[in-house]
């Protein structure tokens, strides 16, 4: 996970302003303390080292044990940490943010990753992450097992409908983007669409919000010419019959925008 001071300094100062008036007011500057990161729920762990990070940025002195590990599924205690009082409850409320929201997207992940399993499918994430965290969300998608898609506009070529508009058809469209080197992707709406994707060669296909019968057609039409992604109004109710439709992707913005934060608490001991 790439992830600089500069991050996290300016999420420490977002949430201290001009300092801790609490703590400051009510713990002897020089106190010490011992605390527990416990999870409230059973779910797949994300960002501990984000989380050590926070504490270190405070107190470069903290003692911050892990006791299990990204990725781990499970419910209790995930870390142990010792240092200045102060600079713990400084930089609690950040660090179970942090805790909460990629747990909640890694464990979100880990279910549609279960439901598909056996198929050959793969589940992939989107674009749509929260601004300025993007990095670590697509972190958590991979800690929950699924893969990432394009983590910028520069990682590939994705030719979508709006793309499509100004630039006049399919073929032209693929025509021009394959002169630029790179593997070449093209959103379709409808079967027609698939087939002119396919006389223009485009490397793989988006097939979105089709039927589940109309996916199964998409790939008998297509027989391995190109790889192709399922999208749009993908559930965890739907997800399997979607996976078993022979399509080598299925890609599911929700596992970034509409996971729920799980419950992380910080116990002084």
């Amino acid at each position: 996970m790439e992830l600089t001071a500069v991050d996290v300094r300016a999420w420490l100062d977002e949430d201290l302003g001009d300092g801790d008036l609490t703590s400051e007011a009510v713990v002897p500057e020089g106190a010490t303390a011992e605390a527990a990161i416990l999870l409230k729920e059973r779910g797949v762990v994300c960002g501990l080292e984000l989380a050590r990070s926070v504490f270190f940025e405070l107190d470069h002195e903290v003692i911050f044990e892990t006791t299990s590990a990204d990725g781990s599924e499970l419910e209790g205690e995930v870390a142990r940490l010792e240092g200045n009082g102060r600079a713990l409850l400084a930089g609690e409320r950040l660090a179970l943010n942090l805790l909460g929201r990629l747990s909640g997207i890694a464990t979100l992940t880990r279910s549609y990753v279960e439901a598909i399993a056996g198929t050959g499918a793969e589940i992939l994430d989107t674009r749509k992450t929260t601004p300025g965290l993007r990095r670590i969300e697509k972190y958590a998608v991979r800690c929950g097992g699924g893969q990432n898609h394009r983590l910028a506009l520069d990682d590939g070529i994705l030719i979508k409908d709006n793309h499509l508009r100004l630039a006049g058809s399919i073929s032209a469209a693929v025509a021009t983007a394959r002169a630029s080197g790179a593997e070449v992707e093209v959103e379709c709406e409808t079967l027609d669409q698939v087939g002119e994707a396919l006389e223009a060669r485009a490397d793989s296909i988006l097939l979105d919000n089709m039927s589940t019968a109309t996916l199964a057609r998409a790939v008998a039409l297509t027989d391995g010419q190109a790889k192709l992604e399922a999208s749009g109004g993908i559930t965890l109710d739907n997800v399997r019959a979607i996976a078993e439709t022979g399509v080598d992707f299925i890609s599911i913005g929700a596992l970034t925008h509409s996971a729920r934060a799980l419950d992380f608490s910080m116990e002084v001991l």
